[in-house]
């Protein structure tokens, strides 16, 4: 793939390549807090604070485990955390592929500016 890179970065001219430099892809903070704006960042407010709720119940419910007096009432506690703790894993894991669902429409953009660019050097004009 880096030669593939290598000849696509000589065949572009430095308005190209400033171009491309500005779609460049954001660090990790940028992305992540990018997840709470767009059609879809109500979505991922309520699945983060739910997890969030999720987290501080499993943590509740843990303590509750370790200060019962009773086994009946410690596993019932304990059931409880480990579902919690499950779903809070979840939403992580959904936002996560929210997250990479966006890197990867990123790099589709990207590789369609390149191919613009590409197609506008070939024939001479710009669209």
């Amino acid at each position: 793939m880096g030669k593939i890179d290598e000849l696509i970065e000589q065949a572009l001219s430095s308005e190209d390549r400033e171009l491309l430099a500005r779609h460049a892809e954001p660090g990790y903070f940028a992305q992540a807090f990018g997840l709470f704006r767009g059609s879809l960042g109500w979505v991922v407010w309520l699945a983060y604070l739910t997890g969030i709720a999720a987290f501080i119940g499993f943590a509740f419910a843990l303590w509750q485990t370790w200060t019962a007096a009773e086994a009946l009432a410690a596993v019932r506690w304990g059931v409880l955390a480990v579902l919690l703790f499950q779903y809070s894993a979840m939403i992580k894991s959904f936002l996560g592929s929210h997250l990479e669902a966006n890197r990867t429409l990123r790099e589709l953009k990207r590789v369609e500016l390149q191919l613009a660019l590409v197609r506008s050097a070939l024939t001479g004009k710009e669209d």
